[in-house]
């Protein structure tokens, strides 16, 4: 055993633990003859007590009864109360979860909700845990698809605090479509009634900064990179138009609401949104405060 800042504690003590946590010693005289040198580890959830030190077989002498006493006492406590609290965070656990928001109005307070968590640092952590697992693992029903960013501070998963089963997301380089990506966005909606698309750009993105260079200064960008800079064409033209002190971050802009303005008129889409079974948000995340910003498309 150790004492305060490692040090050994001087002599045996009575203690008991339930899983693998010490939650009570009491001091014995030292010489003690009724000492046990280890005692096996023992699996979460069961509780016992015990007295460091030698064994009662070690040693010769009676044991001493008062000692034993309180270490039936405390092992009796700890096996009543801490294996009964054992019970009820495992009947937490399995509880059953928040229900999944049908609305686009419901879907998109849920996530702002897990966006002011995130912002204050308040999180909950939902949905994340072997119990949620096993619910998903069947069947899945998001109640949102995100299109955002491939920028690694821009986790959709994390900034909504939601979880395992929550959202469906799609990632490109800033927020640039092309056919596979509008199909994998359409796929929530119209396979499993998602009701909520979020279009979702953020400060100082490099796919749009990078773009907007080539575009300027006419020069291609390497590879596959080039038909990230074609889709992004669009939104340098109206970030030119709109001008700005920070043309990029206007341009990013301009891309989450060019996108999800075609989104809520694509073909499948739009009878969606003209009945009110889907909402398509345009936002913008700000990588300082953790904020989201609503561009376009908040339902009511």
């Amino acid at each position: 055993m150790l004492g305060r800042a490692g040090s050994p504690l001087p002599g045996p003590a009575l203690w008991a633990v339930c899983g693998n946590a010490a939650l009570a010693r009491l001091r014995l005289r030292p010489g003690h003859p009724h000492r046990m040198n280890n005692w096996p580890g023992q699996k979460t959830g069961t509780c016992l007590g015990g007295i460091e030190g030698k064994r009662p077989m070690d040693r010769a002498g009676h044991p001493d009864r008062r000692a034993l006493l309180v270490g039936g006492v405390v092992g009796g406590v700890v096996a009543l109360t801490g294996c009964s609290s054992m019970g009820v965070v495992s009947s937490a656990a399995s509880a059953s979860p928040e229900a999944r928001p049908t609305t686009p109005a419901a879907a998109f307070a849920r996530l702002m909700e897990g966006n002011k968590r995130w912002v204050s640092g308040d999180l909950q952590h939902p949905d994340r845990d072997p119990n949620r697992r096993q619910f998903v693992a069947q069947e899945q029903e998001p109640f949102g698809s995100i299109l955002s960013c491939i920028d690694s501070r821009v986790p959709p998963e994390l900034l909504f605090d939601t979880g395992l089963g929550d959202l469906y997301v799609m990632r490109t380089g800033g927020e640039a479509v092309g056919p596979v990506v509008t199909g994998s966005v359409e796929y929530g909606p119209m396979t499993s009634g998602t009701p909520l698309i979020v279009v979702l750009g953020h400060q100082r993105c490099g796919a749009v900064k990078a773009a907007y260079a080539s575009i300027r200064d006419g020069k291609p960008l390497p590879g596959n990179l080039q038909a990230i800079v074609k889709a992004l064409q669009p939104a340098y033209e109206q970030a030119a138009r709109e001008g700005g002190a920070d043309p990029v971050e206007t341009m990013a802009r301009a891309q989450v609401t060019l996108t999800a303005a075609d989104l809520r008129s694509n073909d499948d889409l739009a009878p969606l949104v003209s009945k009110g079974a889907l909402a398509v948000v345009g936002a913008f995340y700000s990588l300082d405060t953790g904020k989201v910003e609503v561009l376009a498309g908040a339902p009511s």
